[in-house]
């Protein structure tokens, strides 16, 4: 199965204070190491989508080859991303799959993306999405068929509340690791450095 994978760094980060893609994570920016993270995964595509302080982003941060995204709307909230994200992975042909990454969450468990693109092929469900000792997480990963339903959104919503009002679409699978932390102010950066 042909995967993408979307990470979404478009946000303005006021409670950080400063581009929390930009801030340092062991000894690179917190967006590079992302990338590289969702780099690893079963992915044939990885679209990056930016949006406030982009050119700084695009000037400080190594891409490899993952293709940048600018959304100029970014501030509508998450839903204007999906947008931006979706539409680039529409228009390659081989993506059967997505995986909906946020751009602040630097250690999905490594077994957590292969698992999800398994339990799709094994489940025929549209939508998997991980369960981290009972609560449901990220990454998500969505089929082809939803994907305009994704574009579809509007405001500060994600995928979340779409799959929550269509549970017939998704299949869980649940990972014995703890929720993948968010990098939101800097306290998270000195907690996860412990």
């Amino acid at each position: 199965m042909f995967a993408a994978a979307v990470v979404f760094a478009a946000g303005g980060a006021r409670r950080m204070g400063q581009p929390k893609q930009l801030v340092e994570w062991h000894g690179r920016p917190l967006l590079e190491h992302v990338i590289a993270m969702v780099a690893g995964w079963p992915v044939d595509l990885l679209v990056v989508v930016l949006g406030c302080a982009a050119d700084e982003i695009l000037e400080k941060v190594e891409f490899g080859d993952a293709v940048a995204a600018v959304n100029p709307e970014w501030e509508e909230g998450l839903a204007s991303s999906i947008r931006v994200g979706i539409d680039v992975v529409m228009r390659e042909r081989t993506p059967e799959s997505a995986f909906m990454a946020l751009g602040d969450q630097p250690e999905i468990p490594a077994d957590v993306p292969p698992g999800l693109l398994e339990m799709m092929e094994s489940s025929g469900r549209p939508a998997v999405v991980p369960v981290y000792r009972y609560q449901r997480g990220n990454p998500v990963l969505v089929a082809r068929p939803l994907w305009t339903r994704l574009a579809g959104l509007t405001g500060d919503q994600g995928a979340a509340g779409l799959l929550k009002a269509h549970p017939q679409w998704v299949k869980e699978v649940r990972f014995d690791h703890l929720p993948p932390a968010d990098i939101d102010v800097l306290e998270d950066l000195e907690e996860r450095d412990r």
